[in-house]
């Protein structure tokens, strides 16, 4: 009967993930344990599943999906009350979106149990910029424009790194040299070992018809290797010179 009962969820195997750290930076490497405690019935687990998950927009709604998956040992049983820990670590890629605005990441930890409501755990994650994204945004606040909003979104077109989402920041003028020349800025950025790739969309102030047929936006992409706020400066305000 207690087999049955497990089948269905109740006196089931129970799946906790214990991160040593829950802030993190693209790129990194954190380090976890999957304790994992056994319930009223011995039951077998196929493997573990540890998946870095997020959401991004459509134009159908949100959808959820996989940054990262992990699977983990070959299978063992877990006896009636006895306990199980397994260490690893989880690579954080570097497409990994900052924990800005609406966006969330987190890990989720899945016991593939046959024949049974597989147990699960959900651990949020803090996603902070790199030194470079953080140069880049310093760079922005010191040319006088200010994030706004933070989203994910679909790429369907393909038009930046090849992914089904990308992470865009939308900076608005609130002073500084482009103060009457830009209505906004979209940066579409991604880190990585040895530099960071920004793509920038500058939609510059226009009249109605140009905003109409999309005349007043331009696109441009320019790479980041410092991490010197000043230098960053320089790197993106040639970039927004050649589009405005």
């Amino acid at each position: 009967m207690k087999k049955v009962l497990a089948s269905i969820g109740i006196g089931n195997a129970s799946v906790d993930t214990v991160l040593e750290a829950d802030t993190v930076r693209p790129g990194d490497t954190v380090g976890a344990r999957v304790e994992i405690d056994g319930g009223d019935a011995e039951q077998e687990v196929g493997r573990i599943e540890l998946e870095l998950e997020t959401r991004y927009r459509t134009d159908d709604g949100y959808r959820e999906t996989d940054i990262a998956r992990y699977t983990l040992t070959d299978g063992f049983t877990i006896e009636v009350g006895k306990s199980r820990s397994v260490p690893t670590e989880i690579e954080i890629p570097y497409e990994t979106p900052l924990t800005l605005g609406r966006t969330d990441v987190w890990v989720e930890t899945e016991l593939d149990i046959a024949m049974a409501v597989d147990p699960e755990d959900r651990d949020a994650l803090t996603v902070e910029p790199t030194p470079r994204l953080s140069a880049l945004f310093d760079a922005a606040e010191a040319l006088g424009l200010s994030l706004h909003t933070a989203e994910c979104e679909a790429d369907s077109y393909g038009r930046y790194f090849g992914s089904s989402f990308v992470q865009e920041f939308e900076f608005r003028p609130q002073g500084g040299p482009f103060a009457d020349e830009l209505d906004e800025l979209d940066v579409v950025a991604r880190d990585g070992p040895d530099s960071l790739t920004a793509f920038v969309e500058v939609d510059r102030r226009g009249g109605l018809l140009s905003e109409l047929a999309d005349a007043d936006e331009s696109r441009t992409r320019f790479t980041v290797e410092s991490t010197d706020v000043d230098a960053v400066a320089d790197e993106l305000r040639d970039a927004i010179r050649q589009r405005v």
